[in-house]
């Protein structure tokens, strides 16, 4: 079992500097705010006085995996590594390079960082084979996919990991679409992201909001039975598929999203489209 009893703590949320920070992320936050503006947690719950055994340790030391698949990220990858390591739980970090050609892979044959392994492709293979080379390594308790750009905010990891916590769910994504603060930027995408999880919902028999999300939390035991096959964007209507038929409890939990255009490097296009309805398809009769 994940849960464990947590322990009160007498611990104030003010720095030495008498700053005040959120117990959770421990983002400076307004001296008499109820919600946190960074992680979006209340902070005038029974919760907030409990969560110091959320930030560090986990209960019953658990680990979280954080899997990041790379491809051609070096304006990033740094940033968003410090990002991921700020978080205050206990994790190792799981980079996986899928042959870059900008300079990226350079970076990070030079990392040698406690808590952080780094493995490479030889030659590039997609986001999908990325992953499957991380979810191979990994050792925590739970997963948590990251890309590698900044569109998705590593202090949102104590909100997604809580229904775990809790016991609720086995897997929690994070879904752009019901809530937070985001980035505006193109109308056809937002539109295909809706039809494509409207598409994943009708084979899957769930009621997502956001199927493609990259935010996808799971307890690290559910990749004993499942094998990614997708190497490029299909991986994730083929979690998804996989995860609704071993009938795993999923939670959605807001999360903001700041979003980058094609001049700032995002990658997926229409055929990424096309490919998912085949793999949405595909997926709900094969394995």
């Amino acid at each position: 079992m994940l849960t464990g009893e947590m322990k009160m703590s007498n611990e104030k949320s003010n720095s030495s500097d008498n700053t005040t920070r959120c117990p959770f992320c421990r983002e400076e936050i307004h001296p008499e705010a109820l919600k946190c503006r960074w992680c979006g947690e209340m902070l005038d719950g029974q919760l907030a006085r409990f969560a110091d055994n959320l930030h560090t340790p986990l209960p019953g030391g658990m680990m979280i995996s954080v899997v990041i698949p790379v491809y051609n990220e070096k304006n990033t990858i740094r940033e968003i590594l410090d990002a991921v390591k700020a978080v205050g739980l206990k994790k190792e970090i799981i980079l996986v390079d899928d042959y870059s050609t900008d300079g990226t892979r350079e970076v990070l044959q030079e990392l040698d960082e406690d808590g952080v392994r780094v493995f490479f492709h030889e030659v590039n293979k997609g986001k999908g084979a990325a992953l499957r080379t991380g979810f191979e390594q990994v050792k925590g308790d739970i997963v948590i996919i990251q890309d590698a750009d900044l569109e998705y905010n590593p202090r949102e990891y104590f909100r997604l990991v809580r229904p775990i916590l809790e016991g609720k769910a086995d897997v929690v994504y994070g879904s752009r679409f019901i809530g937070e603060s985001h980035r505006v930027l193109f109308f056809w995408h937002s539109l295909g992201n809706r039809f494509l999880t409207l598409l994943s919902n009708m084979f899957t028999d769930l009621n997502l909001t956001d199927m493609e999300t990259c935010y996808k939390v799971f307890r690290a035991e559910l990749l004993q039975d499942i094998t990614i096959k997708s190497k490029r964007f299909g991986v994730e209507p083929e979690l998804t598929a996989k995860f609704a038929k071993k009938h795993c409890r999923i939670y959605e939990i807001p999360i903001s999203y700041s979003g980058r255009d094609y001049t700032e490097g995002k990658k997926i296009g229409w055929k990424d489209g096309f490919s998912a309805i085949w793999n949405i398809i595909k997926f709900r009769f094969v394995d």
